[in-house]
Parts: structure tokens; C-alpha cells; sequence
């Protein structure tokens, strides 16, 4: 049975204490305005400018304090999120968390890898070896939709020496850039999960007060999502030029065009949600558009 949390008037967020994904996510709530007072044991933040708070722990702990209602929200890989769902399904046991966003950073897969002297013809090739993992029900589904039986070995650590020990012949590990699995001499050649860093959160709707507190997070955390590669196109340009202008602004908001006192010419401004280089720049020009000014976008609010 599901322990019933205590009431509570503050919203608790739980993010790593280190590791890969600590920085960028206080970096991100930051950026929606939250400050904190860091504990003695730097393990909980007070939430200063809100009644927000953090629980600094271990990721793979983030997923059970959310479904023990010890916090509401958790910033964790996705890959560990599926990985205790997968594993709480495979015993009769209801979903307690789901994927409130997605965040964008901390980008990974989960990977079946083997030694590169293999010629690998399928995961049919799988059959009666022994595979070392860390995420051992993503891959006993997977294995079982592929229709491959298999014995996975669970390893908490270190899964990509396994079969340089002996313990396996292939590993299933996440994987960013390669390096790791290359040291060891092992080579991905099948995706199992697409992960990056998401916000967490319960299945069932939080109490009034947390709830409301949850939505003013959502909204900024939207904003801050999407200001994050977001820029303000400025110029002016003739009126007769703008069917020529607007289709190169095609990830921008519906821009605002002015008059321009004592001018012919109109003045516009485009909030652009791609990468605005100096090539589009020079395309702009081009179409007519003059004094051309890129700013960053410090806060957005839907």
C-alpha cells in the first residue's frame, strides 16, 4: 500500500546532490526565479523567494521519494524514471510517477554493446549469452519483445569491464558519447531507450496548495524551456519587402511590426526560437532588412 505523505504547504523538489545532472538543474530552477538556504549538511535547500524547497540525494533514490510522497517533484533521467516503472510493473505494482517534462539536457541512450570483434547480425545473436546490466527490466522487456532469451546479470557499476572479466559477454549501459565503451573495447549496435533529464512528478493530482504552488513552477519552467534558445530579432525594413521577410523567420512568434516616426520604413521585432546565425543574418539583408539587432531574452512568462 502506498504511505499516505503528511500534509505539507511547501513544494520539495528532489535533484542529485552531484553527478551529471546536479548542476544543470539547479542551474534551470534558478532561472525560473527559486533561490535557496542551503542546510549545514548540504543535503536541503529552504526555498527563499518560494515556498520551493530541494532534497539533495542519490538519482536512483529520486523515483521512491516521489512515489512515498516524501517529494513532489524530482529532476531524474528518464532512463532511471522507465527503468523503476518497468520494474514496478513487472511486479504487479501501479505506476506512482510519470514524466511531467522533458528538460533538454543530460541527452543519452540506453545501448546494447558488444566487443568489436563481433559481427553483429541482430539481437538474435543474444541467444543463451550472459548480458551485464544496471537496468536490468528495461532490458529483460526488451529482450523478451525481440523475442531472445537470454540471462541478464544485474551490476551496479562498472558494467563495461564485465565481459573484459568474464562476467558477460555483452553489456546494455548507457551511452553519451561512446568513450567509455571504446576504452574497453566495445561498440553500441542496438538502442534500447532515448533518455535526457525530465521532471518527474506523481500520477495523482497534489492538494490544492501544493498544486496552485506546482503550476506557478510548471509556467515559469516553461518559459525558462523556452527562452533557453530563443533570441529577439530586431530591424527595420520596407513595407513592400515583408512578403519577402516573414518566410525567413519560420521559428519565430507572429512579429510585431511599428511604425517609425519621420520614416518610410517599419520596425519589427521577432522572438526566434532557432539558432539565429550570422548566414540568416546576411539573408535578411539581403531581402531588405536594415539595422539588424539580436538580444538575449532574460525571462519569458506564457
Amino acid at each position: 500500500m502506498t504511505p499516505v505523505a503528511p500534509a505539507r504547504d511547501r513544494l520539495r523538489i528532489a535533484i542529485q546532490k552531484s553527478g551529471r545532472l546536479a548542476d544543470p538543474a539547479r542551474a534551470l530552477l534558478a532561472s525560473c526565479g527559486l533561490t535557496w538556504r542551503e542546510s549545514r549538511d548540504r543535503l536541503f535547500c529552504y526555498g527563499e523567494t518560494l515556498p520551493i524547497d530541494l532534497l539533495l540525494v542519490r538519482d536512483d533514490d529520486i523515483p521512491g521519494l516521489i512515489a512515498d510522497g516524501v517529494c513532489d517533484f524530482g529532476v531524474v533521467g528518464r532512463n532511471v524514471l522507465a527503468e523503476q516503472d518497468a520494474g514496478r510493473v513487472a511486479h504487479d505494482q501501479a505506476s506512482a510517477f510519470r514524466e511531467w517534462r522533458a528538460l533538454g539536457f543530460g541527452k543519452c541512450r540506453l545501448a546494447v554493446a558488444v566487443p568489436e570483434g563481433w559481427s553483429w547480425q541482430g539481437p538474435a545473436q543474444l541467444s543463451g549469452m550472459r548480458v551485464a546490466t544496471s537496468y536490468p527490466a528495461l532490458l529483460s522487456r526488451w529482450l523478451a519483445d525481440q523475442g531472445v532469451a537470454a540471462e541478464v546479470a544485474f551490476l551496479s557499476g562498472s558494467v563495461e569491464i564485465a565481459p573484459r572479466l568474464g562476467q558477460a559477454d555483452a553489456v546494455c549501459d548507457i551511452v553519451s558519447s561512446g568513450g567509455t565503451l571504446a576504452a574497453n573495447q566495445l561498440k553500441p549496435v542496438a538502442t534500447l531507450f532515448e533518455s535526457e533529464a525530465v521532471l518527474a512528478g506523481p500520477v495523482a493530482e497534489l492538494d490544492a496548495i501544493r498544486g496552485e504552488l506546482a503550476a506557478l513552477l510548471l509556467r515559469r519552467l516553461d518559459g525558462a524551456l523556452r527562452m533557453r534558445h530563443s533570441k529577439l530579432l530586431m530591424f527595420q525594413a520596407p513595407r513592400e519587402v515583408l512578403p519577402s521577410l516573414l518566410p525567413l523567420l519560420p521559428d519565430a512568434d507572429a512579429p510585431t511590426v511599428m511604425r517609425v516616426d519621420g520614416a518610410e520604413d517599419l520596425a519589427l521585432q521577432a522572438l526566434c526560437h532557432g539558432a539565429v546565425t550570422w548566414q540568416r543574418l546576411e539573408e535578411l539583408k539581403r531581402a531588405g532588412a536594415r539595422g539588424l539587432m539580436v538580444l538575449s531574452v532574460e525571462g519569458m512568462l506564457a
